[in-house]
């Protein structure tokens, strides 16, 4: 199994990475772009075939190590 973990700011904490292109997508001349959020993405293989299990391992990942909890969010999809 591979789970995919995407990492991103939560709503209201400052992201400059995502203000910066922002700023150079506008100087591009890439209209009607309202808003940037940078974030990162993380894929794991993992040796379960149980989805379960896998989700429940990989969340406590997230929470102990791959994501800040304080300041960022993370979504988890088991593929």
């Amino acid at each position: 199994m591979k789970a995919v973990v995407n990492v991103y700011l939560k709503e209201g904490v400052l992201d400059p990475q995502g203000k910066a292109a922002h700023h150079a997508l506008e100087s591009m001349n890439f209209k009607g772009v309202q808003d940037v959020r940078i974030g990162k993405q993380i894929i794991i293989k993992l040796e379960t075939n149980d989805r379960d299990e896998a989700e429940s391992e990989v969340k406590e990942m997230c929470e102990t190590l791959l994501a800040n909890t304080v300041i960022e969010d993370y979504t988890i999809e088991i593929v």
